[in-house]
C-alpha cells in the first residue's frame, strides 16, 4: 500500500490512540471526534503505512460482512496488530482468524460445537461452583484481595482448561507467553517465541490425546487428526487461538467490569438487587458496550473498490474496524459515555460482526452473567482499596485490562 504525500501528514494520526489518563473507559478522544466527523479516514500504524479507519456502527455492520473486505493476512497491505504477527504470517496454517469462506466455514465448523449456546448454557452449573469456590477462598483470606488474581483470571482459565482439556496447573505458562505473543511491546523474535511454545506445548497435548482421547475439545481435535480432516498443525493452531481467546476477554472483563460498576453505585445496585436473569443478561451486554475491551481494532484488507461515504476503499487497502467507536457511537446508542445497565445494548459490536464474530462469546457471556449476579450479593459492601486513580491499566495487548485490583469489604 503506498503512502501519499497528504497521507505522510502529521494530519494522519497514529492508531491505535492512547486515552485520556483521567478517563480510562473512555474511547480516545480523536476516535471519537473522527465518529462525528470523518467516520471514514486514514490513520497510521506502526509500519508507516496508513489504512483506512472506519468508526460508525452501520458502517461496520455493513462493511464486516461484505464479501469483499477480507481478513486474509496473507495479503500485501493487510494491517497487521504488530510487528510480531506481521512477521510470522507466513508460516502460520489457516485458521477461523485469518481465513474467508469457504476454508473459514470448513474451520470454524470443526470447533464450533462447543461453543454453541446450548453446550455453553450447560455449562452453567460448573461455572456457578467456581465462582463460588473462588469467592470462598477470597473471602476467607488477607484483605485488601486482588480481585484480577482472586476471580478475574482464574474463573475463565478454569474454565476454557476444562472445556479444551489442559491441566489447570500450566495457567501461568500459557498467560506468560499469550501475553508476550499479544503484547504491542514484544519484539518480533518475543512474539515468535512465545507463539511457538504454546503451538508447542499444545501440541503434545494433542500428542496425549490422540494416545488416549478424553471428553474434551484437544480431544475432537485429535480425532480430526487422524480421520485426515485437519493437519496436526492445523489443531495445534486452532487450540492455541481457542486457549487465547476464551480466557483473554472475560479475564479482562470481569475486573473491569466491576471498577465501572463501583465507580456507579447506582447501577451497581440494579444488579446486586436484583435475581431476575434478564436483568443481569442485560447488564453483562452494557458493559460489554461501555468498556469494549478490544481496543487495537478488527483488522481487515480490502479485495475489490469499495464506496463509502464519498471514499473510495481501493482493492489492496487496509481497514480498520474500531469497535469502541461503534460502541459509543451516539447514533446507535444515545448518551454512550453513560453506564445504564437497562440499555438495550445487545447489538453491541464488542465481540466483533459477521462471519468471523468471536466464537467464544456465548461462554464469555456465560462467566459474566454467573460472575456479576455471584459476586456482588455475596459480598454486598465490596469496595475499592486505593483511590481509582492508583489503579494500574494495561494497554499493551490486544484487549486491555486491569494489572491488579485491590478491593476490599
Amino acid at each position: 500500500m503506498t503512502t501519499t504525500g497528504s497521507e505522510a501528514a502529521s494530519s494522519v494520526p497514529g492508531y491505535p490512540m492512547p486515552r485520556e489518563g483521567g478517563c480510562p473507559f473512555h474511547p480516545p478522544a480523536t476516535v471519537r471526534r473522527l465518529t462525528a466527523e470523518e467516520p471514514v479516514s486514514k490513520v497510521r500504524i506502526w509500519d508507516g503505512s496508513t489504512p483506512w479507519l472506519i468508526t460508525r456502527h452501520a458502517d461496520q455492520r455493513a462493511l464486516l460482512t461484505d464479501p469483499r473486505v477480507s481478513i486474509d493476512e496473507k495479503r500485501p497491505g493487510f494491517p497487521h496488530m504488530t510487528r510480531g504477527r506481521a512477521e510470522v504470517v507466513d508460516v502460520t496454517p489457516p485458521l477461523i482468524t485469518n481465513t474467508d469462506a469457504p476454508e473459514h466455514t470448513r474451520l470454524r465448523r470443526m470447533v464450533n460445537l462447543p461453543f454453541t449456546v446450548k453446550k455453553v448454557e450447560a455449562l452453567r452449573p460448573a461455572i456457578q461452583k467456581i465462582t463460588d469456590d473462588l469467592i470462598d477462598t477470597m473471602l476467607a483470606g488477607p484483605k485488601p484481595a486482588d480481585l484480577v488474581t482472586a476471580l478475574g483470571l482464574p474463573v475463565p482459565t478454569l474454565v476454557i482448561s476444562e472445556l479444551l482439556g489442559i491441566p489447570y496447573e500450566d495457567n501461568e505458562f500459557f498467560h506468560r507467553q499469550s501475553t508476550v505473543a499479544l503484547s504491542h511491546t514484544s519484539s518480533a523474535h518475543e512474539a515468535a517465541q512465545a507463539s511457538g511454545a504454546l503451538v508447542g506445548y499444545l501440541d503434545d497435548l494433542l500428542g496425549q490425546k490422540m494416545a488416549a482421547p478424553a471428553d474434551d475439545m484437544l480431544s475432537e481435535l485429535a480425532a480430526r487428526i487422524k480421520a485426515g480432516e485437519m493437519t496436526r498443525e492445523e489443531a495445534a493452531t486452532m487450540g492455541v487461538a481457542v486457549l487465547i481467546a476464551g480466557h483473554e476477554t472475560s479475564a479482562s472483563m470481569i475486573p473491569l467490569g466491576t471498577l465501572v460498576l463501583l465507580q456507579n453505585p447506582d447501577q451497581l445496585s440494579l444488579l446486586r438487587d436484583t435475581d431476575d436473569p434478564k436483568v443481569v443478561a442485560a447488564a453483562v451486554e452494557e458493559l460489554l458496550r461501555y468498556l469494549t475491551i478490544v481496543h487495537t481494532g478488527v483488522r481487515r484488507i480490502a479485495s475489490e473498490d469499495i464506496d463509502i461515504r464519498g471514499q473510495v476503499i481501493r482493492a489492496g487497502d487496509g481497514i480498520i474496524f474500531d469497535l469502541g467507536a461503534a460502541n459509543w457511537d451516539a447514533e446507535m446508542f444515545p448518551e454512550p459515555d453513560r453506564v445504564d445497565l437497562t440499555r438495550a445494548a445487545r447489538h453491541h459490536q464488542a465481540f466483533g460482526y459477521g462471519p468471523h464474530q468471536c466464537l467464544g462469546q456465548s461462554l464469555a457471556r456465560v462467566e459474566l452473567q454467573v460472575v456479576y449476579s455471584t459476586l456482588y450479593h455475596r459480598v454486598p459492601t465490596l469496595r475499592l482499596a486505593v483511590p481509582l486513580n492508583e489503579i494500574d491499566f494495561a494497554f499493551e495487548g490486544i484487549a486491555y485490562s486491569l494489572r491488579s485490583l485491590p478491593v476490599t469489604w
